[in-house]
Order: C-alpha cells, then sequence, then structure tokens
C-alpha cells in the first residue's frame, strides 16, 4: 500500500469532481454516509474538498478513515524488525461481474423496475456503461455492439454472468415471483446444500441467487 500513490488518487477524485464527472458521484455516495440519500447532482453541486475525497479512498480500501489508512500504510512500509511479515493482509473488498447490453439504459432499467436495484450512474451519451446496485451487490453494465458469447451454449450449460449469495433467497424468489419475473430456473435445493433461482435478463445473462452454503 503506498501512501504516495493513495493522496494522488485522492487528488484525481477531487479534480473529477470539480470537473462534474458523473461516475464520481457513486463512488461518493456509496463511501460517504453524508452523500448517500443524494442523487449524481446534488453530490457534484455540494462542496467537497480534499479531506472528503481522502475518506472515499480510505473507504474503498477497507479503512474508517484517512488516519487510520495512513498510520496502516506507515507501518506496512516499515515493518517491526522483529518479524519479517506485514502486520496486515490484503483484504479483497468486493467483486463487480460486468454484464453485456445491448442497450445500456434499457438493462439498467430493467434491474431496477423488475429485479429493484437502484441505478447508480450511466456513463456516455448515449450510455455505454452503468452500474446498478441493490444492497451489496453491484453489476457493471458494458454495452457492446456484437454478443461475444454463444448465448445458446450458455443457456444450455447454465453458465452463469454473476452469482450473487443472497440472505433469505426464498423471500427474495417469492418477490420476483410477484412480480412476474420469468426464470431460467425456479427456486431449486441443490445437492451441496444450497437453494438458489436463475433470472434471465432481456439482454441473456444468467444471474444466479443463492443461499450462502
Amino acid at each position: 500500500m503506498n501512501l504516495e500513490n493513495l493522496k494522488k488518487q485522492a487528488k484525481s477524485l477531487l479534480r473529477q469532481h470539480r470537473e462534474g464527472h458523473f461516475p464520481v458521484a457513486a463512488r461518493i455516495r456509496r463511501s460517504l454516509p453524508t452523500h448517500a440519500a443524494m442523487n449524481d447532482r446534488e453530490i457534484l453541486r455540494r462542496a467537497f474538498g480534499l479531506h472528503d475525497a481522502q475518506q472515499v479512498i480510505a473507504a474503498e480500501n477497507g479503512f474508517r478513515d484517512w488516519a487510520t489508512l495512513k498510520q496502516e500504510s506507515v507501518a506496512v512500509s516499515n515493518p517491526s524488525p522483529k518479524s519479517d511479515a506485514f502486520p496486515t493482509s490484503p483484504r479483497l473488498c468486493c467483486a463487480q461481474p460486468q454484464l453485456i447490453a445491448s442497450d445500456v439504459t434499457r438493462l439498467a432499467e430493467y434491474y431496477r423496475d423488475q429485479l429493484g436495484f437502484k441505478i447508480d450512474y450511466l456513463y456516455g451519451d448515449p450510455p455505454f456503461y452503468g452500474l446498478v446496485s441493490r444492497d451489496g451487490a453491484h453489476l457493471n453494465l458494458r454495452r457492446l455492439h456484437e454478443d461475444v458469447i454463444d448465448r445458446d451454449a450458455q443457456a444450455r450449460e447454465q453458465l452463469f454472468s454473476a452469482a450473487i449469495l443472497t440472505e433469505n433467497v426464498k423471500a427474495l424468489f417469492l418477490e420476483y415471483q410477484a412480480r412476474g419475473i420469468e426464470f431460467a430456473q425456479t427456486l431449486k435445493r441443490q445437492p451441496w446444500d444450497a437453494e438458489d433461482f436463475v433470472v434471465q435478463d432481456p439482454d441473456r445473462n444468467l444471474v444466479c441467487f443463492a443461499s450462502p452454503t
């Protein structure tokens, strides 16, 4: 963990906020509780200083604040001579699968209106990239003019574009059932003692919602 590089990231984030880049608003909303209820335009209009940018970078790296990040960075850079191991280990925060979309706006609206996600941002005019999320699950949407996946083989082999661990997966299945969602696979108990169901979105991406095993 290079502190100088993290400082540069914070300055870059501050500059992007001042230039009005919409993807920055989603990062700020996820990382700063004071901005959680704001929309993109409200976030970009609100005063945002270097301290705020540093707080975002700290949160994205798994720290509660910038001061803790700095302290940990110094400890990693200068390990105790009594130990040849770093005091902390790397930690993966989350994964964001990338789904292929023929129309990013249309697909984002499907996840919002049918599956209960929110649209974090759409980027481009017309949008060629987007991010939707529900609770801790985030899905990137990327527009391609031609499909690079054999969708018939994907459906036949049930190759998931994303698998989302879901607490109380049965309740989510019933929610989607009540909304009239068409399932590629209804709720099923698997041999490995998990329950899951599969949704195929309008671009034929298969998304599996599964209980933790």
